[in-house]
């Protein structure tokens, strides 16, 4: 195709070309030819795409084929009026179609125009102007849907380009058909005012120049402006109806022939009722039978093919279900499916469905697809898609967040009210229903909208029930990111570096590390929420460090030290400087001499009443720091950071357990305690 893309251009000087430069009848006559061809297999076209934008080029097209057959007529009046002789497709439509009569050639060229101009070309040209608003208007709305869509993880990004793309075509096209439909209009125009000044002019040249008598001028000029006009009214109109289809064109998945004969001839019944009136027809009225009889034939065996078809069908449509069903009990495939299980499911009461349904103005999904670019940003995972599905077990009010099939979270909302957190004083004045927030455990209040107004007046924390949802729904897939994240998921991390960092990732998978050791490290850092993110740095960690050791756990700890700066900047979030509480020497001690080495890397067996005794003074030293202001860690050594932090998660899953090697050396550090045991 690339060898033709000349040819347009070659066409649109060759048009000019005519206006201006006189040809020979012969030459002209392949012309007409030509642009009887070139309507005909556009209106076909037309007839055949599914869709406008499957014929984009139209509006452009119908601009050149205008130019095209003007400059014809432009020809074909010169050689008219010059020679009195404009070729043998001209003559043969002066004295073939119209019987060399030129007042029957006449009447038959303004019922064409009037075809044209009044009825296709005007109705064409208000259902592109309508078409060209509407489409203007809807834009803001579908590329709302197209964010919508993709931020709750339904489309990808390269998908979401394509359908804006798509958007912006259909604005272009209906943009230019608006236009383009004015060109059939004045086309039309213009072939009227061509064919009187081709009579006019030519009666003049008759008598004047070629001394012709005025019966034969008004007969011969007549006779050729009349062809003329019809074998360029006839491509012209083609044209139009071509326009008209595509405007009105609505998608589908067939082309317009199939539509029509689906869509009308669908209904047994109908056709059967228009046999019986054509029969009636042809009886009662002076109409005879014989005309109106095989019309009613030609639509009652349409009628009884049709319900032979449609009882075929259903047999074969129940057929058919019937072998699905027993396809699907036996099918081992169909069990398989069932054992399918969601990452993430969120399920809620039937009175929260609004806020998940756009139509209903709801904003959920919305939210949901910020969640997943914040966990991206902040973990450094692509969440999986979240499986929304309302559940009539549950309480009206009530949703339930499940990770895997197992339920994580559960709670519920209370209509037309705000959930209202109290600063550091709380105004004795609010009262509402005593509650906790879900996400952190919070004391909270269900308060309503008049109080909603006092309560943020006091320096209350006050969120709506979809901003509630979001919250809690971020702490959860933040807390359980590790379980999300296995080794496919793991794979497709690799596979995204790699296109960057070719050589590190083959360096390390799977020469020095397999997949799963690879994702047993990122889960370590997961669940103390290191971000993972910087992946790269982690990987090189782990191709330096995997020489030596393939344990996840020391693997980690390394991994860990290299992202010193970023967990330092994590665990001081914006504050001046780091509390940090810390073990004494004699405790640390005790803890390392518990330290065990076993098949699962090294444990920690604590005596439970140290353990106890351990938690009890770190809970303090943590209250203490609250009251404060401060949000404290625990610094200890590398070598027993790890196996602490399990031993103290469950009870202080909020404490981060730092190594002194995680910290950044200019960080500045402010002693909040020493636990001594």
């Amino acid at each position: 195709m690339s060898r033709f893309v000349w040819l347009p251009l070659l066409g649109i000087i060759g048009i000019i070309a005519m206006l201006v430069i006189p040809i020979p009848p012969t030459m002209l006559d392949v012309l007409l030819i030509i642009n009887l061809s070139i309507s005909l297999t556009v209106l076909l076209v037309a007839m055949s795409i599914r869709e406008a934008l499957d014929f984009s080029v139209f509006p452009s097209l119908l601009l050149v084929t205008t130019l095209f057959r003007l400059a014809l007529n432009v020809s074909s009046t010169r050689l008219i009026l010059t020679q009195g002789y404009a070729g043998h497709v001209i003559e043969t439509f002066g004295s073939f179609v119209i019987g060399s009569n030129a007042v029957v050639g006449v009447i038959v060229f303004l019922i064409l125009i009037i075809i044209q101009f009044i009825v296709i070309t005007r109705g064409a040209e208000r259902v592109a102007e309508v078409a060209a608003r509407f489409t203007l208007d809807a834009m803001p709305g579908k590329q709302i849907s197209i964010d919508a869509d993709l931020n709750s993880g339904l489309i990808n990004e390269a998908e979401a380009r394509q359908r804006r793309k798509a958007i912006e075509q259909e604005a272009d096209f209906y943009g230019a058909m608006d236009g383009a439909s004015k060109f059939v209009k004045g086309d039309a125009i213009a072939s009227m005012i061509i064919v009187a000044v081709n009579i006019i002019g030519g009666f003049i040249v008759g008598m004047a120049q070629l001394n012709l008598s005025f019966s034969q001028a008004i007969s011969q000029f007549t006779q050729l402006s009349v062809g003329d006009g019809l074998v360029s009214q006839i491509p012209a109109l083609l044209l139009s109806t071509a326009t008209g289809l595509i405007v009105t064109r609505s998608a589908t998945s067939e082309h317009l022939g199939k539509d029509i004969l689906q869509q009308i001839f669908s209904n047994s019944t109908m056709l059967f009722i228009v046999a019986g009136l054509i029969v009636l027809l042809g009886v009662f009225t002076p109409i005879s039978i014989l005309p109106t009889l095989p019309a009613a034939i030609l639509f009652l065996i349409a009628s009884r093919r049709l319900v032979r078809r449609k009882k075929e069908t259903d047999a074969r449509a129940l057929q058919e279900a019937e072998q699905k069903k027993t396809a699907t009990t036996k099918s081992p495939e169909s069990m398989y499916a069932l054992l399918h299980i969601e990452p993430i499911e969120f399920e809620f009461g039937y009175a929260l469905v609004p806020m998940a349904d756009r139509n209903q103005g709801g904003d959920l999904l919305e939210r949901v697809g910020l969640i997943r670019k914040q966990c991206a940003l902040e973990l450094g995972i692509v969440v999986p898609m979240i499986r929304f599905r309302d559940n009539l077990q549950l309480k009206p009010n009530e949703y339930i967040i499940k990770i895997r099939g197992t339920e994580v979270a559960r709670f519920e909302l209370v209509p037309n009210h705000y959930l209202a957190m109290s600063g550091p004083v709380s105004d004795p004045m609010i009262v509402g229903i005593p509650t906790k927030e879900p996400a952190f455990g919070l004391p909270a209040e269900w308060v309503n909208d008049t109080m909603r107004e006092r309560a943020v007046l006091s320096g209350y924390t006050v969120v709506d029930p979809p901003s509630l949802i979001a919250t809690h729904l971020t702490e959860i897939l933040k807390t359980h990111a590790a379980e999300l994240l296995g080794r496919q998921e793991v794979r497709t991390l690799l596979d995204a570096v790699k296109e960057r960092h070719p050589v590190l990732v083959e360096e390390l998978v799977p020469q020095l590390l397999a997949v799963g050791d690879v994702q047993r490290v990122l889960c370590n850092l997961l669940r103390e929420r290191v971000s993972i993110r910087d992946l790269v740095s982690i990987l090189e960690a782990l191709a330096d460090q995997s020489r030596f050791s393939r344990d996840p756990d020391v693997l980690s700890e390394y991994v860990r030290q290299r992202l010193a700066r970023q967990i330092t900047d994590q665990v001081r979030s914006g504050a001046p400087s780091i509390t940090a509480i810390t073990l004494s020497q004699a405790t640390e001690r005790r803890i390392q001499e518990h330290l065990t080495q076993g098949e699962q890397g090294s444990q920690l067996a604590l005596d439970p009443r140290f353990t106890a005794q351990l938690i009890k003074n770190l809970g303090e030293h943590i209250n203490r720091l609250a009251a404060l202001g401060k949000n404290s860690i625990l610094l200890v050594s590398p070598t027993i950071r790890a196996q602490l932090r399990r031993v103290i998660q469950r009870t202080l899953p909020d404490l981060s357990v730092l190594s002194y090697a995680e910290l950044d050396p200019d960080a500045p550090i402010e002693s909040g305690g020493v636990v001594n045991l």
